[in-house]
């Protein structure tokens, strides 16, 4: 990829010709064996070199590749690293690598997988996280090895990533109001910071932060008289940002967007109030996702009772019901299946799209599914009906418990937050840009309890799970492939992907040759003893890709 847009990948938008590397004594010469393409790899093309993980980097001296979701088979082995891999040794790649405290991911600063051969060295043998190729066994398909990694994302969209308590050492700002008489209580997290900015808090509760304070040498500044203040100049008033806010008795919206937008990264707002909120605060969608920013919240008096895993969790409830926002895409198809085959997942499921076709395809390919588990699986088609009257007819009224959005739609993200339950949780899967600002029912997250959760990519212990279940064949990651193709076929299936040609992932077979893009559905009329080999529901399997390799492979 020598920069931004189509035309910059490859030459004359065909792959080019390139020697097989020789691996130095600590390095790996891995073989591709098969690449599903990402809709991430979408925002590399639009940015090219200024995406944020390649540091304004100038393509056309320094070209990277697509490709992060791999399955590589080893090669050659390195002299020094002959007692830990052997040729023919399968292994994957988990692509979110910190080097030297850089994120150097794979696909991205390093290039990645669209490619026959390459080396692989310390950064990723030795990152940061410890070593980010994975093993692999055998009885993975290659297309199946490679699809953990985006299972892997959707797993790590339901394990706990923002900050629950007060951060130790942290700055924390306490926010009140004049006439407040409330008996507030900190009873654990308040001797976890350093430093306690506040402004207008009742003085018992101010008493109570000084003698906390002092038994651990924190510092202390008091700035009273913001209440009536232009919440518009807050930046210039508090320069730095804050690891923890609380915010006593919220009253005003313009007040909450204001102070949200002095969080850290991975901060937490808390808010303790009994009345809800003049409206609905501006909040940055794009930090929830990207900075794993965290609003929490109690009716009080205590304001410690915001706090902990218990009262904020990330895994769908149990019996609940489930409402999944653009489930008709591939990443979204992995979130319905996942709820379908978890032990103690949600009893209804409700999934929407604006495409028809891809909600027949989830129709047909879950719908079995379904009834086997005993879950009611309902579709709705976003150009009949709308979001909001999809949800609350079909909750009674009563709102989801869950809601997943898997499209990168403030609005749509904005609308979700008003229709959960009590106790109800939304996850921002999708990412929007930081800076990407929309109104979130903040109110019922200390009224009643709901939760805003957002992760961005996963980590090495999310893809070892996912490949785990995979080969124990407690997931089933090929029910996500929906088209596949040759090496030639990639610049194809890029655009396919921008399109959303297919109801599912498109995955490559870089060692094949001669193979064009082809959905599977179609399969029949390109590779008949291919599509012979398909499951009776139309499914990529193993043997199917066994009889692809055995027609398409030229040594």
């Amino acid at each position: 990829m020598y920069g931004p847009g189509l035309e910059n990948i490859g030459r004359a938008q065909r792959p080019e010709n390139c020697p097989i590397p020789t691996p130095s004594a600590d390095q790996l010469l891995v073989r591709v064996d098969a690449v599903s393409l990402c809709l991430s790899d979408i925002k590399l093309i639009q940015q090219g070199g200024n995406h944020p993980k390649l540091y304004h980097r100038d393509l056309s001296i320094e070209p990277t590749r697509l490709g992060h979701e791999v399955s590589l088979t080893i090669m050659q082995v390195g002299e020094n690293l002959s007692s830990k891999y052997t040729p023919g040794q399968r292994v994957a790649i988990q692509p979110d690598i910190y080097h030297q405290g850089l994120s150097t991911a794979y696909g991205y600063t390093i290039p990645g997988g669209l490619i026959r051969y390459h080396l692989v060295g310390e950064e990723i043998l030795s990152g940061d996280g410890g070593n980010y190729l994975l093993p692999v066994m055998d009885v993975l398909g290659y297309a199946e090895a490679a699809l953990t990694e985006p299972w892997a994302c959707v797993v790590a969209a339901y394990t706990q990533r923002r900050r629950l308590s007060p951060r130790p050492g942290g700055v924390m700002w306490l926010l009140g109001h004049p006439g407040d008489d409330i008996d507030y209580q900190f009873s654990a997290g308040l001797d976890a910071p350093s430093l306690v900015v506040t402004t207008d808090i009742p003085g018992n509760l101010l008493k109570l932060v000084k003698d906390r304070l002092a038994s651990h040498a924190g510092s202390l500044i008091i700035r009273d008289g913001l209440f009536n203040y232009d919440y518009t100049k807050l930046p210039l008033e508090f320069p730095t940002r804050f690891d923890d806010i609380v915010l006593l008795d919220p009253r005003s919206a313009q007040m909450v967007s204001a102070a949200a937008g002095l969080l850290s990264r991975r901060g937490t707002f808390n808010l303790v109030g009994r009345l809800p909120l003049d409206g609905g605060p501006s909040i940055d969608l794009g930090r929830i996702h990207y900075d794993y920013v965290a609003y929490v919240g109690t009716r009080g008096p205590d304001i410690a009772d915001a706090y902990g895993e218990a009262r904020n969790r990330c895994e769908l409830r149990e019996g609940g019901i489930a409402l999944f926002v653009g489930a008709g895409g591939p990443m979204g198809q992995m979130h319905i299946q996942r709820a379908l085959e978890m032990p103690g997942g949600p009893s209804t499921i409700l999934a929407t799209d604006i495409n028809p076709i891809r909600l027949e395809v989830l129709k047909d390919r879950f719908h079995r599914l379904a009834d086997k588990r005993g879950v009611r699986l309902v579709l709705s088609d976003s150009n009949q009906e709308s979001l909001r009257d999809f949800a609350l007819r079909e909750t009674r009224q009563r709102g989801a418990d869950d809601c997943i959005v898997c499209v990168p739609s403030a609005n749509l993200m904005s609308e979700a937050s008003r229709l959960l339950s009590h106790d109800g949780m939304l996850v921002l899967f999708a990412g929007v840009p930081i800076g990407t600002v929309a109104p979130l029912n903040l109110s019922n997250v200390y009224l009643h309890n709901t939760q805003f959760t957002g992760t961005s990519g996963s980590a090495i212990s999310d893809q070892l799970a996912i490949l785990h279940a995979a080969q124990q064949g407690t997931l089933s990651p090929a029910r996500s492939v929906a088209a596949i193709g040759g090496m030639e076929a990639a610049h194809d299936g890029i655009l396919a992907l921008m399109e959303g040609r297919f109801p599912g992932k498109v995955v490559i077979f870089p060692q094949l040759s001669g193979l064009p893009l082809v959905g599977l559905s179609d399969l029949k009329n390109v590779a008949p003893h291919v599509a012979a080999c398909l499951s009776t529901d139309g499914i990529w399997t193993h043997q199917a890709e066994v009889k692809l390799i055995e027609e398409y492979w030229k040594p």
